[in-house]
């Protein structure tokens, strides 16, 4: 089972790929990222200069997991995070905005 915000090595460039495309996804709640605008700017900036950084071999492996971990622990709430995982289900009929966000969150799953 997945620990909040822990994010293992070998599973880095699922992560980046998953998060990315949801950062993009105005459905999802990670396009506001419980902030506004300018918290969703510096959060897709963030995760972009990371996998830029470990893409291009300046940081390990295990260096990036570490990071991309504390940057989910910074912008994902803890439901997102089980969403992303697959621990947690999303409702099947979602009843408000919340549950309609991590319904469409549930399409960029990572586990």
């Amino acid at each position: 089972m997945a620990v909040y915000g822990g994010i293992q090595a070998h599973e880095l460039e699922r992560w980046l790929n998953a998060l990315t495309n949801a950062a993009y996804d105005r459905r999802c709640p990670l396009a506001k990222v419980h902030g506004g605008n300018a918290r969703a700017r510096t959060a897709r900036q963030n995760l972009l200069l990371l996998a830029h950084d470990y893409r291009s071999g300046q940081r390990t492996r295990e260096e990036s997991a570490f990071i991309l971990g504390r940057w989910c622990e910074t912008y994902l709430s803890e439901a997102e995070w089980y969403v992303l995982v697959g621990i947690r289900q999303a409702p099947s009929q979602p009843q408000n905005e919340e549950e309609r966000s991590l319904t469409v969150l549930k399409q960029h799953r990572v586990g």
